[in-house]
């Protein structure tokens, strides 16, 4: 019963990942890539001057989800919440300021594999401080604050079941 229970909730997140756009498909497997790593990104990613400075900071932005991954932010707002917040914020902006997740979806399927499923209550709190600063364009701003909905903004209550797909780019060959 367990096998096939994994088995839905894998099938679940696959539908959900193929529901993004193309460009949010490939930034989220970038950034685990970099986040689990899975190979050089360098490599795997980099077409131009300006993905290998995207790259570069990714790298150095995720250097802090270790950190992250170990605390435990406290449910009623006490010690360890604005160290975790404050990170998590920071995290966040520099991935949103690269423009390629479009909302709130992306962003919440990409931070759960990140951080794992601890973090989900404070997902939305942190897309809305990170999307909310001032050098993400205010179109954007617009766009990515939209598409929180009501119900991830006030849910009760969040799952704890940790995510089960990992999406990795395939590389077709070339013969």
């Amino acid at each position: 019963m367990a096998t096939l229970q994994t088995a839905s909730l894998t099938i679940s997140e696959m539908r959900e990942f193929a529901g993004f756009t193309q460009a949010e498909r490939a930034f989220i497997e970038r950034g685990l890539d970099i986040a689990l790593g899975r190979g050089d990104a360098f490599k795997s990613w980099s077409r131009s001057a300006e993905d290998q400075r995207a790259i570069r900071s990714q790298y150095l932005a995720y250097r802090e989800l270790k950190q992250l991954r170990g605390l435990i932010a406290c449910d009623g707002g006490g010690d360890g919440l604005e160290l975790y917040l404050g990170t998590l914020v920071r995290i966040a902006a520099q991935d949103l300021a690269q423009e390629q997740l479009d909302g709130f979806s992306a962003f919440r399927f990409l931070y759960e594999r990140l951080l794992g499923a601890h973090a989900r209550p404070y997902l939305p709190a942190a897309f809305c401080g990170a999307a909310a600063l001032p050098h993400i364009r205010p179109c954007r701003r617009k766009m990515l604050l939209q598409s929180l909905s009501e119900a991830a903004a006030t849910a009760p209550a969040w799952s704890r079941r940790e995510p089960v797909f990992y999406p990795e780019r395939v590389l077709e060959a070339l013969d």
